[in-house]
């Protein structure tokens, strides 16, 4: 079932874009590429800034800034380069696949205006190699707009990189553009980003310098987006700034593409306008809770606070659900109905965050590791209150000398749930049944209302093995 959320739809259609044309004739395509070349690259950065657009990838980020700090500087900083970021694999999360799959030409346009805006020499298209129906599409819609000579100034190429959550992460993702596994460097990619031959602090030892001239060094500052806020380029260019900011609230302006799984009568994916109601956006994307059951928690992926049942009505926004302890994330929504054990909740995501720490810093690595040990001995019944002092303890410094997010995702969601649902952990030191193992709601697919996850991930061990593979 396809259902829109807001009249003013700029990023997915109803069914897939099978070709240039039809992309061109029914949804505006080329707009942005018109407008661009009407304007000089400041002119651009200066639309993108006044239109208010924040990166979807997570962390929403304000995108013009981002496009002027890689703009900045002179010839000394090196080459610059551009990155779409479609390596999505925040659990609760497919709005990305599903515009790669819908709409990848917008995609694609998006990634040439900003490449052209940053006068880079190469533009990269990150994806995971198990997405094979998104890249066929991106295949298809990027050659054909070869063909239409809409793309092509700057060479793009497609990259497909490991099925690791880290692999999103916007420093390892250059690791792997550049052949390495998806570790994250020190430095964020505007002060060290691709192929550079400044003093490499990434995993490896990083690429040859020799060379029969003197090696000056660079640090060819690259711009990582978010597959959704390149898209959401083509339309802020082709309709104006003023289009996206009368979309949204002051704060947190537009349309964005939302997932809603979990606990509810059916699974999706919709474009909707910031700034409605959580309650509403639930109701309207899956048709609310299951019959005879009522909201008892969300999570927005597994990298902000829980947000309780009772504060459905805290505004889609990343100012709405902060304020009621959640946040934004990647706009994808985890329900729990009130069958839900949230102590089981907390074990799966720690679980998932061990998991996926790729162990370069000892803190994050060890610390996930213990909170999920202590909170199987309270979910299986074997806990006490020490246990989850050491748990708190644990999160507290999980964070220690962290080169990426991980650990701080753990510190929310985990200290979150210990926050708000304290009843239900005292109630598993007071001997409640044990609780079940949850499947993490690592998305694969959405057919028919119905998620699919990954049943292999449950199977993923601490080293990046598979049980039994």
């Amino acid at each position: 079932m396809d259902v829109s959320v807001t009249t003013a739809r700029a990023l997915l259609p109803d069914r897939p874009l099978t070709s240039l044309d039809e992309y061109i004739d029914t949804f505006d395509g080329g707009q942005g590429l018109v407008r661009v070349r009407e304007l000089d690259a400041s002119e651009v950065v200066d639309a993108v800034t006044r239109a208010g657009l924040r990166g979807r990838g997570g962390a929403g980020f304000p995108t013009g800034r981002k496009w002027a700090s890689i703009r900045g500087g002179g010839l000394e900083v090196g080459d610059r380069y551009v990155v779409a970021n479609g390596a999505e694999g925040e659990p609760g999360t497919f709005k990305d696949r599903m515009l790669m799959r819908r709409n990848p030409y917008q995609v694609i346009e998006g990634l040439e205006i900003a490449a052209r805006t940053m006068d880079a020499v190469g533009a990269y298209l990150a994806v995971k190699s198990s997405f094979t129906v998104e890249i066929d599409a991106l295949t298809r819609a990027l050659g054909e707009m070869r063909d239409a000579g809409l793309v092509g100034d700057v060479p793009i190429t497609l990259v497909t990189g490991p099925d690791e959550y880290l692999f999103g992460e916007e420093k390892a993702l250059l690791e792997v553009i550049e052949g390495e596994d998806p570790l994250p460097r020190m430095l964020p990619p505007y002060l060290y980003g691709l192929f550079t031959t400044s003093p490499q602090l990434g995993w490896s030892a990083g690429i040859d310098l020799s060379s029969d001239g003197p090696v000056v060094p660079s640090s060819n500052p690259t711009l990582v987006n978010n597959v959704e806020t390149l898209a959401t380029v083509v339309p802020i260019l082709g309709r104006g700034p003023e289009w996206h900011r009368s979309l949204g609230t002051p704060e947190s302006p537009g349309v964005a593409l939302c997932t809603v799984v979990g606990d509810v009568r059916r699974s999706g994916v919709a474009e909707i306008e910031l700034g409605m109601p959580l309650r509403d956006v639930i109701e309207t994307i899956s048709g609310g809770p299951r019959a005879g059951h009522v909201v008892k928690a969300v999570l927005s992926g597994v990298s902000n606070g829980v947000v309780h049942g009772r504060d459905l009505d805290a505004p889609v926004t990343y100012e709405g659900l902060a304020a009621v302890g959640g946040g934004l994330g990647s706009v994808g929504f985890i329900v729990y109905d009130d069958t839900a054990d949230m102590v089981a909740v907390a074990r799966m995501v720690s679980r998932f965050l061990y998991v996926e720490s790729c162990g370069q810093c000892p803190a994050c690595k060890f610390g996930t590791g213990e909170v999920t040990a202590y909170l199987n001995r309270i979910a299986e019944g074997g806990g006490s209150d020490h246990d989850v002092e050491i748990i708190e303890a644990r999160l507290s410094s999980v964070t220690d000398a962290n080169r990426c997010f991980l650990g701080t995702q753990e510190q929310r969601v985990i200290g979150s749930l210990l926050r708000t649902f304290p009843e239900e952990f005292a109630a598993h030191l007071e001997g409640a049944p044990p609780s079940l193992d949850l499947p993490i709601p690592k998305i694969v697919s959405i057919d028919d209302g119905v998620a699919i996850y990954d049943e292999r991930q449950m199977r993923k061990k601490p080293d990046w093995t598979y049980e039994g593979e």
